[in-house]
């Protein structure tokens, strides 16, 4: 999803403390693998012991997008950040219907039984966010805890889609990225026009290439709403784990209205942290931040059970 502009906060915003956050070298970031999901593999990179931790990221990124949280939270969890399918390593089946919700979220789930847990910590940025939202209404009992990083839930975006000119407006890219001709017009360079890191754009630009530019449309044509947009009529399942969000307010595809009433779907806590200097790829825009608040969250979190 890509783009948002300002934003009220919710319930509570975490004061952050000083922790230091110094990412590591590509290949020294953990150990890389692969979980079987149905026919599909799922590429991995894993670090550190302990509690379960998923990292899933969304569009145009690849697993290398936590190399600036991984380092920190390995110290405390296992983390396993993963390509999505369509993406780098990860297989890349061609149909659509291969990129359902239901599919994304089976994936999330291999990789939990891949390391024989129970449940685990899900963390998602963006499509990623998309999909851990949905892993969490769908897997209760499997998702311990949600970190969510600019992306609104499900039923707040289709309220907009369907009630907020300005998000019409900033969702014209997903339109587009619907249309049959949409992939034919990407290219691995220019989907890093985000990235200023120079040695990352390298990386990137390799991961891009090793990618399905189709596949990675198939997110969009199978799961993003359409036109005519209609209000959601129906109540989600609500999400009974304690719920963190990140929002970079300078996104410009994703409104800050769509992040209002998220309380309405939860069924515990939600912290609401809102950065008025970062845009959508707030964990890289605003690394050490994000690293300190998810790190702090989950450490106080765990502490009082």
């Amino acid at each position: 999803m890509i783009r948002i502009s300002r934003c009220h906060s919710a319930f509570a915003i975490v004061a952050c403390v000083a922790l230091s956050t110094i990412p590591a070298a590509a290949d020294e970031l953990g150990e890389h693998g692969f979980a079987k999901s149905g026919d599909v593999k799922i590429h991995y990179v894993t670090a550190g012991e302990g509690p379960l931790l998923v990292m899933i990221h969304g569009f145009p990124d690849y697993w290398y997008t936590w190399r600036k949280q991984m380092p920190t939270l390995a110290k405390h969890f296992k983390v396993v950040a993963i390509d999505q399918r369509g993406y780098n390593k990860s297989d890349q089946p061609e149909g659509v219907e291969d990129y359902a919700m239901a599919k994304l979220v089976s994936d999330v789930q291999a990789v939990i039984r891949h390391f024989e847990r129970d449940k685990a910590v899900i963390v998602g940025h963006d499509w990623g966010g998309a999909v851990a939202w949905s892993f969490a209404m769908a897997f209760p009992e499997m998702t311990d805890r949600l970190v969510i990083l600019n992306m609104p839930h499900l039923h707040g975006l289709q309220r907009e889609l369907a009630n907020n000119p300005d998000q019409q407006k900033a969702s014209a890219y997903a339109r587009f990225f619907q249309q049959p001709v949409a992939a034919s017009t990407l290219k691995a360079e220019g989907l890093t026009f985000w990235v200023n890191d120079e040695h990352a754009k390298e990386k990137y630009v390799a991961a891009f290439k090793r990618s399905s530019f189709e596949c990675m449309l198939n997110y969009y044509k199978a799961n993003y709403p359409r036109e005519p947009y209609q209000a959601p009529n129906d109540d989600p399942p609500k999400v009974k784990c304690p719920v963190l969000m990140i929002h970079g307010l300078k996104d410009t595809a994703l409104l800050p209205g769509a992040l209002n009433d998220t309380w309405l779907w939860l069924e515990k806590d939600l912290t609401l942290v809102t950065l008025p200097t970062a845009g959508h790829f707030v964990q890289q825009d605003a690394a050490q931040t994000v690293t300190r608040t998810i790190s702090n969250w989950l450490t106080v979190r765990k502490s009082a059970e």
